[in-house]
């Protein structure tokens, strides 16, 4: 394969579209599909060519690329695409589809002989607009010099975990490193809910962790959206939701118990019901109060 590829990108909402643009940007012949047709259309004024269905999308490319939201969306998509597939293009799955799933994807990459990559990203919308995303990837080794222009585009770095993509080591350790996230998440929305209960400013606790062995550039930035009020999507409440559910589950497969990521996904599914489905994932803030 040439260092300009024909690149797929299937699911273009806020993490799909980044990436597509990074790979417009490093000169790759991108194509894109999203259910949402305007979604994908928005992507045309930054060169990439928009279709109507996944299978028109991946007619003759050399990667597909798939964010959806999870692993039944990565199948169904992955699936409706089969009459365009070409066999031995390379299947770059980046989504958090948790453990699971990975075998059911492995084997549609198997039935229409494509290169199966695990790859799921850790990053947000500014990593992902950046191209500064840490890439967990497990897949053939053959295909890891062929996907360097496409991993360059969108990551800064990219972590192998193995040779096949079938076994989830990428996903397992996605999951072990969304469960830092969202408890970091979490912690810092109740911290933010304790101090208006307590009516204590805020920014007295931030100024108090300021600069100790507690402090955090993730806490400043989840608090920082609480105190504004500006809840503008970097990952969603919806989304971050469905990753802790994925992970209670993992954790119970195994055996451990996580009282953390249960609480937090029972904090995620109040702000959704609440109305803050589609806001970014600090507002589990609200899931602290009724109403």
């Amino acid at each position: 394969m040439a260092d300009h590829l024909a690149v797929a990108v299937l699911g273009t909402g806020i993490m799909g579209a980044a990436m597509a643009r990074n790979l417009c940007r490093a000169g790759h012949d991108v194509r894109v599909w999203n259910r949402t047709p305007a979604k994908a259309e928005a992507l045309v004024a930054d060169g990439a060519r928009a279709f109507a269905t996944p299978a028109e999308a991946v007619a003759d490319a050399d990667v597909v690329l798939t964010m959806v939201y999870d692993g039944p969306a990565a199948l169904e998509a992955v699936t409706a695409a089969g009459p365009g597939l070409r066999p031995g293009a390379i299947w770059l799955q980046t989504t958090t589809v948790g453990i699971e799933a990975v075998p059911s994807l492995a084997d549609l990459a198997r039935h229409h002989g494509l290169v199966f990559i695990d790859a799921p990203v850790l990053g947000t919308k500014a990593p992902a607009e950046s191209g500064d995303l840490l890439i967990l990837a497990a897949g053939p080794e053959a295909a890891r010099a062929p996907l360097a222009s496409v991993l360059d585009a969108i990551g800064s770095r990219t972590v192998w975990l193995g040779e096949d993509g079938s076994t989830a080591a990428a996903s397992r350790l996605k999951l072990v490193c969304n469960s830092w996230v969202i408890a970091l998440t979490n912690g810092a929305a109740e911290a933010l809910a304790l101090a208006k209960g307590l009516d204590v400013d805020p920014r007295y606790f931030l100024e108090a962790m300021a600069g100790g062995s507690l402090d955090c550039g993730y806490l400043h930035a989840k608090a920082a959206a609480i105190i504004e009020g500006d809840y503008t999507p970097s990952f969603s409440v919806a989304t971050a939701g469905k990753d802790a559910r994925l992970i209670v589950e993992a954790g119970t497969s195994a055996g451990v118990r996580l009282d953390v990521a249960a609480a937090s996904a029972e904090r995620f599914r109040r702000a959704e019901a609440q109305g803050h489905g589609d806001e970014d994932m600090a507002a589990t803030y609200f899931a602290s109060f009724d109403g």
